[in-house]
């Protein structure tokens, strides 16, 4: 290979290299749309008080058990929580039972020690942390 043709790959390479990453990063996000968060605030509202709802949405949409709803300044919320601070113990129930992802503010509220104790006793700092809506574990 002579050096014209050399700088010429070389050049027509490099350029292709340059914008392959922004080629990338421009292609659209493959899946389904996320869900409206009119949507999430509902079912995180139906996690405080409507186990009969909850059920309902969960039927028609299965992954709102995930989702969570910000309710700003990084409040975020899910059903499961709502459930947990207003001490409902069917919905929490009902939820882990549906794979909903726990966390200790739900436990403590089901009487759940034997899970919660050891976790403080790891990590004492964590009696203070805060929950949705700033709630504490006391």
């Amino acid at each position: 290979m002579n050096r014209k043709n050399f700088l010429k790959s070389s050049a027509l390479g490099l350029a292709a290299a340059a914008f392959a990453p922004v080629n990338l990063l421009a292609r659209p996000l493959s899946g389904p749309d996320p869900l409206k968060p009119e949507l999430v605030k509902e079912f995180v509202g139906a996690g405080h008080k409507d186990l009969e709802r909850v059920k309902q949405m969960l039927a028609e949409y299965p992954n709102l058990i995930y989702s969570r709803y910000d309710w700003g300044n990084g409040d975020f919320e899910e059903a499961i929580e709502g459930a947990g601070h207003v001490g409902d113990e069917d919905i929490a129930n009902y939820l882990i039972e549906q794979g909903a992802r726990v966390n200790l503010f739900v436990l403590t509220m089901l009487g759940k020690t034997g899970l919660v104790k050891p976790v403080l006793e790891q990590y004492p700092a964590l009696v203070f942390a805060k929950g949705a809506h700033g709630f504490t574990l006391l």
